[in-house]
Protein backbone atom coordinates (compact mmCIF):
# COMPACT_ATOMS: atom_id res chain seq x y z
CA UNK A 1 0.00 0.00 0.00
CA UNK A 2 1.23 3.46 -1.16
CA UNK A 3 1.54 5.29 2.36
CA UNK A 4 2.21 9.85 1.67
CA UNK A 5 4.39 11.33 4.59
CA UNK A 6 3.08 14.75 3.47
CA UNK A 7 0.20 14.84 6.03
CA UNK A 8 -2.60 17.61 4.96
CA UNK A 9 -5.16 15.56 6.61
CA UNK A 10 -6.76 14.65 3.26
CA UNK A 11 -7.30 11.30 1.81
CA UNK A 12 -8.94 10.09 -1.33
CA UNK A 13 -11.59 7.14 -1.18
CA UNK A 14 -9.43 4.25 -2.62
CA UNK A 15 -6.48 6.02 -2.85
CA UNK A 16 -3.16 5.79 -0.37
CA UNK A 17 -2.83 6.17 3.23
CA UNK A 18 -1.81 9.22 4.61
CA UNK A 19 1.32 9.23 8.07
CA UNK A 20 2.03 12.15 10.05
CA UNK A 21 4.95 11.58 12.88
CA UNK A 22 5.11 12.80 16.28
CA UNK A 23 7.74 12.49 18.64
CA UNK A 24 5.74 9.22 20.15
CA UNK A 25 3.27 8.27 18.35
CA UNK A 26 2.46 8.03 14.52
CA UNK A 27 -0.97 8.57 12.81
CA UNK A 28 -1.50 6.77 9.55
CA UNK A 29 -5.29 7.52 7.80
CA UNK A 30 -7.02 5.53 5.33
CA UNK A 31 -10.31 6.16 3.44
CA UNK A 32 -12.71 2.99 3.19
CA UNK A 33 -15.53 1.79 1.90
CA UNK A 34 -17.98 3.64 -0.28
CA UNK A 35 -19.26 6.22 2.28
CA UNK A 36 -15.19 7.46 2.61
CA UNK A 37 -15.08 6.11 6.31
CA UNK A 38 -11.74 7.35 8.00
CA UNK A 39 -9.75 4.29 9.39
CA UNK A 40 -7.03 5.46 11.89
CA UNK A 41 -3.69 3.17 12.56
CA UNK A 42 -2.01 4.78 15.14
CA UNK A 43 1.41 2.95 16.45
CA UNK A 44 3.07 3.95 19.69
CA UNK A 45 6.88 4.21 18.31
CA UNK A 46 8.75 2.91 21.64
CA UNK A 47 7.22 -0.01 21.24
CA UNK A 48 5.82 -0.67 17.74
CA UNK A 49 2.43 -1.56 18.93
CA UNK A 50 -0.80 -0.32 17.60
CA UNK A 51 -4.22 0.68 17.96
CA UNK A 52 -6.83 1.15 15.34
CA UNK A 53 -9.27 3.36 15.54
CA UNK A 54 -12.74 2.81 13.13
CA UNK A 55 -12.42 -0.92 11.03
CA UNK A 56 -14.99 0.57 9.03
CA UNK A 57 -14.48 -1.63 5.70
CA UNK A 58 -11.68 -3.06 3.59
CA UNK A 59 -10.45 -5.18 5.69
CA UNK A 60 -8.06 -6.50 3.12
CA UNK A 61 -6.79 -2.56 2.49
CA UNK A 62 -6.78 -2.12 6.37
CA UNK A 63 -4.36 -5.24 6.95
CA UNK A 64 -2.34 -4.20 4.01
CA UNK A 65 -1.84 -0.78 5.96
CA UNK A 66 -0.60 -2.73 8.68
CA UNK A 67 1.65 -4.47 6.77
CA UNK A 68 2.96 -8.01 6.56
CA UNK A 69 6.89 -7.31 7.22
CA UNK A 70 8.23 -8.67 9.88
CA UNK A 71 9.05 -4.78 11.21
CA UNK A 72 5.13 -4.37 10.92
CA UNK A 73 3.88 -2.53 14.07
CA UNK A 74 1.48 -5.21 16.69
CA UNK A 75 -2.13 -4.66 16.00
CA UNK A 76 -3.60 -4.94 19.68
CA UNK A 77 -6.82 -2.99 20.15
CA UNK A 78 -9.59 -2.20 17.66
CA UNK A 79 -11.48 1.22 19.01
CA UNK A 80 -15.00 1.61 17.51
CA UNK A 81 -16.71 5.42 17.84
CA UNK A 82 -19.89 4.60 17.66
CA UNK A 83 -22.59 1.75 16.45
CA UNK A 84 -23.51 2.75 13.46
CA UNK A 85 -22.94 0.08 10.62
CA UNK A 86 -20.47 1.99 8.21
CA UNK A 87 -17.76 2.18 11.28
CA UNK A 88 -17.71 -1.87 11.73
CA UNK A 89 -18.32 -3.42 8.61
CA UNK A 90 -14.41 -4.94 8.79
CA UNK A 91 -14.55 -5.16 12.64
CA UNK A 92 -15.18 -9.15 12.72
CA UNK A 93 -12.56 -10.03 10.24
CA UNK A 94 -9.69 -7.81 11.07
CA UNK A 95 -9.99 -9.05 15.04
CA UNK A 96 -9.91 -12.43 13.26
CA UNK A 97 -7.13 -11.66 11.47
CA UNK A 98 -5.09 -9.82 14.22
CA UNK A 99 -6.15 -11.38 17.60
CA UNK A 100 -6.84 -8.06 18.54
CA UNK A 101 -8.73 -6.42 21.98
CA UNK A 102 -12.26 -4.45 20.95
CA UNK A 103 -12.96 -1.36 22.75
CA UNK A 104 -16.19 0.56 22.42
CA UNK A 105 -18.67 2.53 24.48
CA UNK A 106 -21.27 0.37 26.89
CA UNK A 107 -24.16 1.60 25.34
CA UNK A 108 -23.64 0.74 21.76
CA UNK A 109 -21.63 -2.03 22.42
CA UNK A 110 -24.10 -4.27 22.21
CA UNK A 111 -25.21 -3.09 19.11
CA UNK A 112 -21.66 -4.18 17.32
CA UNK A 113 -21.43 -7.72 15.49
CA UNK A 114 -18.95 -8.61 17.96
CA UNK A 115 -18.67 -8.61 21.74
CA UNK A 116 -16.26 -6.00 23.06
CA UNK A 117 -13.26 -7.32 25.58
CA UNK A 118 -13.48 -3.17 26.84
CA UNK A 119 -16.06 -0.92 27.80
CA UNK A 120 -14.97 2.89 28.42
CA UNK A 121 -16.12 5.94 29.23
CA UNK A 122 -15.98 9.65 29.88
CA UNK A 123 -12.68 10.25 31.72
CA UNK A 124 -11.47 6.90 31.09
CA UNK A 125 -8.04 6.12 29.25
CA UNK A 126 -7.33 3.54 26.68
CA UNK A 127 -3.18 2.52 26.72
CA UNK A 128 -1.20 0.67 24.16
CA UNK A 129 2.96 0.38 24.43
CA UNK A 130 3.89 3.76 25.99
CA UNK A 131 0.36 6.31 24.28
CA UNK A 132 -2.31 6.66 26.53
CA UNK A 133 -5.99 7.99 25.08
CA UNK A 134 -8.45 9.94 27.13
CA UNK A 135 -11.87 9.06 26.25
CA UNK A 136 -14.32 11.41 25.60
CA UNK A 137 -18.19 10.35 25.47
CA UNK A 138 -20.06 12.71 23.20
CA UNK A 139 -23.60 11.77 23.58
CA UNK A 140 -26.24 12.85 20.86
CA UNK A 141 -24.93 11.31 17.36
CA UNK A 142 -25.32 7.68 19.20
CA UNK A 143 -25.70 7.05 23.01
CA UNK A 144 -22.52 5.86 22.90
CA UNK A 145 -20.36 7.98 20.67
CA UNK A 146 -16.85 8.37 22.39
CA UNK A 147 -13.74 10.60 20.92
CA UNK A 148 -10.01 9.57 22.14
CA UNK A 149 -7.82 12.46 23.03
CA UNK A 150 -4.15 12.47 22.50
CA UNK A 151 -2.08 14.93 24.51
CA UNK A 152 2.09 15.71 24.22
CA UNK A 153 4.34 18.36 24.48
CA UNK A 154 3.28 19.84 21.35
CA UNK A 155 -0.31 19.81 21.21
CA UNK A 156 -3.43 17.99 21.30
CA UNK A 157 -5.27 15.43 19.03
CA UNK A 158 -8.94 14.36 18.89
CA UNK A 159 -10.69 11.75 17.06
CA UNK A 160 -14.04 12.54 16.45
CA UNK A 161 -16.10 9.76 14.94
CA UNK A 162 -19.30 11.02 13.41
CA UNK A 163 -19.65 13.53 16.46
CA UNK A 164 -17.47 16.64 14.96
CA UNK A 165 -16.89 17.47 11.37
CA UNK A 166 -15.22 20.44 9.22
CA UNK A 167 -18.32 22.56 9.74
CA UNK A 168 -20.74 21.41 12.34
CA UNK A 169 -21.91 18.55 14.74
CA UNK A 170 -22.66 14.89 13.19
CA UNK A 171 -26.35 13.98 12.29
CA UNK A 172 -28.77 13.53 14.88
CA UNK A 173 -32.24 12.16 15.04
CA UNK A 174 -33.70 14.97 16.71
CA UNK A 175 -33.97 18.00 18.71
CA UNK A 176 -33.08 16.40 21.89
CA UNK A 177 -30.21 14.76 20.94
CA UNK A 178 -28.73 17.71 18.98
CA UNK A 179 -28.97 19.82 22.38
CA UNK A 180 -27.01 17.27 23.90
CA UNK A 181 -24.35 16.65 21.70
CA UNK A 182 -23.58 20.64 20.83
CA UNK A 183 -23.66 20.55 24.66
CA UNK A 184 -21.09 17.93 25.10
CA UNK A 185 -19.07 19.54 22.42
CA UNK A 186 -19.17 22.92 24.00
CA UNK A 187 -18.26 21.02 27.14
CA UNK A 188 -16.49 18.50 26.69
CA UNK A 189 -13.99 19.37 23.45
CA UNK A 190 -14.51 23.33 23.00
CA UNK A 191 -14.49 24.01 26.74
CA UNK A 192 -11.25 21.91 27.36
CA UNK A 193 -9.01 21.70 24.55
CA UNK A 194 -6.98 24.50 23.03
CA UNK A 195 -7.78 25.80 19.30
CA UNK A 196 -4.28 24.26 17.81
CA UNK A 197 -6.02 20.84 18.67
CA UNK A 198 -6.10 18.74 15.42
CA UNK A 199 -9.57 17.14 14.88
CA UNK A 200 -9.55 13.60 12.77
CA UNK A 201 -13.39 13.04 11.86
CA UNK A 202 -14.98 9.73 10.78
CA UNK A 203 -15.24 10.73 7.37
CA UNK A 204 -13.39 13.69 5.10
CA UNK A 205 -11.31 16.10 6.05
CA UNK A 206 -9.43 16.71 9.15
CA UNK A 207 -9.88 20.28 10.75
CA UNK A 208 -8.78 22.33 14.17
CA UNK A 209 -10.58 23.08 17.40
CA UNK A 210 -10.20 26.82 16.51
CA UNK A 211 -10.97 26.61 13.08
CA UNK A 212 -14.41 25.36 14.07
CA UNK A 213 -14.64 27.17 17.36
CA UNK A 214 -16.22 30.60 15.81
CA UNK A 215 -19.24 28.90 14.24
CA UNK A 216 -20.53 27.49 17.99
CA UNK A 217 -22.62 30.01 18.22
CA UNK A 218 -23.96 29.69 14.59
CA UNK A 219 -24.33 25.56 15.05
CA UNK A 220 -26.37 26.34 18.38
CA UNK A 221 -28.97 28.83 16.65
CA UNK A 222 -29.42 26.84 13.46
CA UNK A 223 -30.30 24.14 16.09
CA UNK A 224 -31.84 20.31 14.68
Amino acid sequence: MDVLDTYTGHTDPGGAATRRDLAALSITKLSVGPMDNNAYLLVCKASNEALLIDAANDAERLADLVGAADSRPELRHLVTTHQHWDHWQALGAVAGMFQTRQIAHPLDAPELPIPMDELVGQGDTVAFGEIELGVVHLRGHTPGSIALVYRDDAGSHIFTGDSLFPGGPGKTAGPEEFGSLIGDLEERVFGTLPDETWVYPGHGDDTTVGKERPSLPEWKARGW
